[in-house]
């Protein structure tokens, strides 16, 4: 059964239960949730991004607690959802300030593959797939300099 939203205001409302506590969960997401993640992960999921590859909800609450420490109002926004099975695909904004990066609110565009867990609906795999280089890196001030001549150097169309 497939199950597609594009309204991202809907997704809490989305069909699949599973997929609605989820971005629910992720939408909401606050520190003091970070100790209720297993109502969403299997003990034992596995987690990984750019930076980290973990095992278990109490390696994936550390990843989580790092990004409430080191960034300033970070949430999460769901725009869409494609379900086939026990696996999920969601596309999502990730919202953020940083003193590093000024005073303006930073968005990460990057989308997550999720696999359910059939017996208990949780998540036993969560992938998250984003362009660090052009989404974080170029956004710094040294290093952003280098990734846009990087990017100039490497495209057909450098204008």
């Amino acid at each position: 059964m497939s199950a597609r939203d594009t309204a991202p205001t809907s997704l809490r409302g989305h069909p699949d239960p599973r997929v609605a506590a989820v971005v629910a969960f992720f939408e909401d997401l606050s520190p003091a949730d970070l100790d209720r993640l297993d109502r969403v992960y299997c003990e034992d999921a596995f987690f990984k991004d750019p930076f980290n590859e973990v095992r278990g909800t109490a390696a994936i609450r550390r990843i989580f607690a790092h990004m409430y420490a080191q960034l300033q109002t970070p949430h999460f926004v769901v725009e869409h959802a494609v379900v086939e099975g026990h696996t999920c695909f969601v596309d999502w904004q990730f919202r953020f300030r940083a003193a590093r990066l000024g005073p303006q609110e930073q968005v990460v565009r990057g989308a997550s593959r999720l696999d359910f867990d059939p017996a208990s609906g949780k998540v036993r795999l969560h992938r998250d797939y984003w362009d660090a280089a052009e989404e974080l890196y170029a956004k710094l001030p040294l290093l952003g300099a280098l990734m846009r001549w990087l990017r100039r150097r490497g495209s057909a169309d450098p204008s």
